[in-house]
């Protein structure tokens, strides 16, 4: 049988907790030493986490200095876009790290922070240039429909099952964008509606991919114009269309007056 030998305050945490939970000795004892185990396996996950965050960090910086890019600071983050600290997040300023290899700041993209921008890179590379176009990564991605198509007829058009983990970071931040306030959340609850919630994520998806390769290979500045914004294009694109298909048909719309009562 396994003797065990405690320290001073070991025993004394011992016999607090006998006197508090009124317990025995041995199962005092079997609680503290779960308790011990449990935290040296907490210190010990927590610095290979820092020493995997302080890898990241230098090879970043290795990036940098390969690519010969000089960028400056990163601008500051807006008042809307500032958010508390995340539980994963890591120990250094890595959308100054991003700006500093890209020149862009890619989390201006709602819906893309810090962490998911860091795993895109890591997927996608910060050279896009194997992708001609935004249709191209998107097509990769395998977020674009997939037609079959023959003697000119359309079969089927959907999108292929994708396995790739840049495709499904980007769904995942499609989720969390159709719960903002923003033109990209607005898009989103409009097709979620209309479409459902699994080809709402996918579209969402393709159009967060198509802002991304636009900011990292083009170098675009994105704004967000709002979900206001968007309903109003939204709706004048529509009025623009019944227009043309009346007008087609020989029709002409007219705006109903206010205050006018139905036609009985």
């Amino acid at each position: 049988m396994k003797r065990w030998k405690f320290s001073r305050e070991f025993k004394t945490d011992a016999v607090k907790l006998v006197k508090e939970r009124v317990v025995s000795v041995a199962q005092a004892g079997r609680d503290l030493r779960k308790a011990a185990a449990f935290f040296a396996k907490e210190a010990t996950s927590h610095e290979k986490a820092s020493a995997c965050d302080a890898k990241i960090e230098a090879v970043l910086k290795e990036l940098i200095i390969h690519r010969g890019h000089d960028h400056g600071s990163a601008p500051p983050v807006s008042r809307r876009r500032n958010r508390t600290d995340q539980a994963n997040a890591l120990a250094f300023d890595v959308r100054a790290s991003l700006f500093g290899l890209l020149g862009k700041d890619v989390t201006t993209i709602d819906g893309v922070g810090p962490y998911l921008s860091l795993k895109l890179i890591a997927e996608c590379g910060d050279d896009l240039t194997s992708w001609p176009s935004a249709k191209h990564f998107t097509s990769w991605l395998e977020l674009a429909t997939s037609n079959k198509i023959s003697g000119g007829t359309m079969l089927s058009s959907r999108t292929r099952r994708s396995g790739g983990r840049a495709a499904a970071l980007l769904r995942l931040a499609a989720v969390t964008v159709g719960r903002t306030d923003t033109a990209l959340g607005a898009f989103y609850r409009r097709l979620s509606s209309r479409i459902g919630k699994a080809k709402a994520v996918t579209a969402t998806a393709r159009k967060i991919a198509v802002l991304f390769y636009n900011a990292v290979r083009h170098g675009m500045d994105y704004v967000d114009p709002g979900a206001s914004s968007y309903e109003t294009c939204y709706r004048t694109r529509v009025i623009n269309n019944l227009h043309r298909r009346a007008k087609t048909f020989g029709f002409v719309l007219q705006p109903l007056e206010p205050g006018a009562g139905a036609v009985s």
